[in-house]
């Protein structure tokens, strides 16, 4: 394979590569240039002038950092440095290597030609809404998640100024000045006209216009409205589609009620993730984490009530769990002093996946760095401490730890890298053992969120699975341990045990049996990532599940997803005990029907694989 293919071949494993065209993936892969950059060594800057390519993480580790604070780490398949490339803004985070670190630079031009494409602008568009500058695991294009979480409308900001189309230009240019704005609307009776900024420099000064001429000679006519409850993803793409950086925003009736730029749309995440991730990473004690913390809640419940999907709440709310959970990291090690031994913590489960919410357990892990002349009593105790000490935070700021003790404060989870590795290598030699299936799924699910990486413990388990079918079987196993209801009968669940229930668990009904599936399917297909809708596609493209089978999973899972939060929406503002338990009569008829049938899609895709387990071997 020539080194060409190679860089093709790793770029089509992560979104949003994955769907694009092989042709373009292609174009981008010979335009890629390699760099290396040694552990601490920044990137870029925060505050720096707009980038120049697109980098992408072949191996290694980047953090994101807000004022000297880390806000994340990305690693192998990531993307960072896209958002100030295609708007054209400063950087608005630093990008340092947080070890020796490979990354693929793609010029802006050959990048922003393959990004220009509608899949690529829905993917760039939500991370730069989300303030993510990643998301390989993050939403997929569809019609669930291509919804903002807000409408346009919420984005505008101060006042806008008017004129009539007779104004000269210099008096607009003052009054622009005066009102400290970048545009200016001009009413031309029916319908409006736009001048901005840009347009005096580029069509008044650069080409000696007189400044005595009416405005109404540069101006664009018509403006392009926007109405006030379009979701601002699409008013982005827009933007990017028709090269312009202002849209007057209209009310159903017709109104102006001012001018959305694309500024305002970037800067969206001071009232997404990047704002209350920005107050967690500033925060100097463990009381004002806690003080921050129920502002986490109070936005999801205003993200939903604003109209986001729930696949994107779950990856917002995820994502700030990462963040109060490296805070109370920070915080601990700050107390206790240095750590004998470098270590990361890892999110494991529904956090890891970042398709987390308010009534998920935060399940942890914890790697560290083993030498010959290790104290390994020092290790353990100081980590014992420091388990104890960011658990106790995350409890206090409303997270609960596994009921299952799949935790960093229990030892089990706490191992050497060395000792992870020789774990993984017996489950692989014999995936029989006791307690074997719990652990890959574990590892399967995990995702490093504080200090050193876990050095592709993850990735050599999948690759080995994709040898091992001994292995695969028995994941397919587990995928079938948790099957769905049989249907509703008189306004209860009928379990397929024969049992009847009053009310509907969806997490245990619905999410579960597809997260299992997925895990399987992913793995099978030897996708790294953990998302299970990453994993349904990764499984589809490579023939583990038909492309019905993969799309009925992805609608139910998606379906299940958005009851779920629904339920706990409500159950935040009525200030109660969060569960996934919904009583029927709080869900439609018609809903009803669509769980049914998921219900028996799921069973369906079940049933099928129980009859392949003969020939997995």
């Amino acid at each position: 394979m020539s080194v060409i293919d190679d860089i093709a071949e790793f770029l089509r494993g992560f979104p949003p590569f994955a769907e694009f065209d092989p042709v373009d993936v292609l174009r981008l892969a010979q335009s890629v240039d390699v760099e290396f950059f040694a552990q601490g060594e920044v990137i870029f800057s925060q505050g720096a002038q707009p980038v120049e390519h697109l980098r992408v993480v072949r191996t290694g580790v980047v953090e994101v950092l807000d004022q000297g604070r880390v806000l994340d780490v990305m690693g192998p398949g990531e993307i960072f440095g896209h958002a100030s490339m295609l708007s054209g803004l400063p950087t608005g985070f630093t990008a340092r290597a947080a070890e020796d670190t490979l990354a693929y630079r793609i010029p802006s031009d050959v990048a922003a030609d393959v990004f220009s494409a509608p899949r690529g602008l829905r993917f760039v568009t939500r991370q730069l809404l989300e303030d993510r500058h990643h998301l390989r695991t993050g939403p997929q294009p569809g019609a669930v998640q291509d919804r903002l979480r807000q409408p346009v409308r919420a984005a505008l900001r101060g006042h806008f100024v008017m004129c009539a189309p007779t104004t000269t230009l210099k008096d607009a240019a003052e009054l622009m000045t005066r009102s400290r704005v970048t545009a200016l609307l001009i009413d031309l009776g029916e319908s409006l006209g736009i001048v901005t900024d840009a347009d005096l420099r580029e069509r008044v000064v650069a080409v000696g216009r007189s400044v005595d001429e009416p405005v109404a000679t540069v101006m664009t006519t018509p403006a392009i409205t926007v109405p006030s409850e379009r979701p601002g993803s699409e008013v982005l793409i827009d933007m990017f589609d028709r090269g312009v950086r202002h849209f007057p925003v209209v009310s159903p009736l017709g109104e102006v009620l001012g001018i959305v730029e694309d500024h305002d749309l970037v800067d969206y995440e001071q009232r997404t993730s990047f704002a209350l991730r920005r107050a967690v990473a500033l925060a100097t004690s463990t009381a004002g984490l806690i003080e921050i913390a129920p502002r986490l809640r109070a936005s999801i419940v205003e993200l939903r009530r604003g109209g986001a999907a729930a696949l994107d709440v779950m990856s917002f709310f995820s994502v700030v769990a990462d963040a109060l959970t490296r805070r109370a990291l920070d915080l601990a090690v700050d107390e206790l002093g240095e750590p004998p031994a470098r270590f990361a913590w890892i999110a494991l489960g529904s956090q890891a996946r970042r398709e987390a919410l308010p009534s998920s357990d935060l399940d942890s892990a914890i790697v560290w760095l083993d030498g010959p002349s290790d104290d390994q009593n020092a290790i353990s105790d100081y980590l014992a401490r420091v388990s104890s000490m960011a658990t106790e935070t995350l409890r206090r700021c409303g997270f609960t730890p596994d009921r299952h003790r799949v935790s960093a404060s229990d030892p089990l989870f706490v191992r050497s890298q060395s000792q992870w590795r020789r774990d993984v290598t017996d489950l692989l030699d014999d995936p029989t053992q006791d307690q074997a299936l719990i652990i890959v799924s574990i590892l399967t699910d995990s995702r490093p969120v504080w200090g050193v990486a876990m050095e592709a413990l993850v990735a050599k388990l999948i690759q080995g699975a994709q040898r091992r079918p001994v292995l695969l079987r028995l994941l397919a196993q587990f995928a079938l341990a948790h099957r769905p209801p049989s249907g509703f009968s008189r306004g209860h669940v009928l379990e397929t045990s024969g049992e009847v229930r009053a009310g509907l668990n969806l997490k245990s009904a619905v999410v579960v049996p597809i997260t299992d599936l997925a895990r399987w399917a992913g793995v099978a297909a030897g996708a790294t990532s953990t998302g299970t809708l990453a994993r349904l596609e990764a499984a589809r493209d490579a023939a583990v599940l038909s492309g019905p089978d993969a799309q009925t999973l992805r609608d139910a899972f998606e379906l299940a997803c958005e009851l779920r939060l629904d339920h706990q929406v409500t159950q935040l503002g009525a200030g109660v005990d969060l569960d996934d338990s919904v009583d029927l009569a709080e869900i439609s008829p018609l809903t009803r029907s669509y769980l049914k049938e998921s219900f028996r899609a799921v069973a369906s895709i079940q049933r099928r694989l129980e009859n392949q387990l003969p020939w997995i071997s």
